[in-house]
């Protein structure tokens, strides 16, 4: 079935830059339900014990590479479904931090389901210290997507 290039499997992308802001932090709350305070007033974060205002848990799943990976630049969109996540924290993602993230593309696996065949396509995203003195580089947290890849209308008929 595979339209996926698996000479890709362990690829990265280009590096690209994550200014985290406050500003976000705070739509993001906002638009997962999230109430606390904490990601919205600096007062509320300080006295949780953080230095500035914390990004919710599932926060990283808004870090975005600007073009599309080749291992996926060239699937049906109509064909993709979000899967699950997975966050792994070194240290919270705080307002102020600048970011460098890339995209590795772990793998894929065949699947068969009642509705068909497809692909699960298993990515994660490092992201790391920049303009950070003497933490350059450290790892923040890594995030693991999975993406489901339906196989064709085509494909399911055969």
């Amino acid at each position: 079935m595979s339209e996926i290039d698996l000479s890709l499997v362990g690829s990265l992308s280009q590096p690209f830059v994550v200014d985290v802001e406050r500003g976000a932090i705070r739509r993001f709350a906002e638009a997962v339900g999230e109430p606390s305070p904490i990601y919205r007033e600096l007062a509320a974060a300080r006295t949780a014990g953080f230095d500035d205002i914390p990004a919710p848990p599932t926060f990283p799943t808004s870090f975005r590479p600007p073009q599309e990976p080749a291992w996926t630049r060239d699937l049906d969109r109509r064909r993709i479904l979000a899967g699950e996540m997975s966050f792994h924290y070194e240290r919270p993602v705080l307002a102020g931090m600048r970011l460098e993230c890339r995209l590795r593309f772990v793998g894929v696996e065949d699947k068969q389901s009642a509705r068909g065949s497809m692909q699960l396509i298993r990515q994660q995203i490092e992201a790391r210290l920049l303009d950070a003195d003497d933490r350059a580089g450290d790892l923040v947290v890594t995030c693991g997507r999975v993406t489901l890849y339906r196989a064709s209308r085509t494909e399911q008929d055969a």
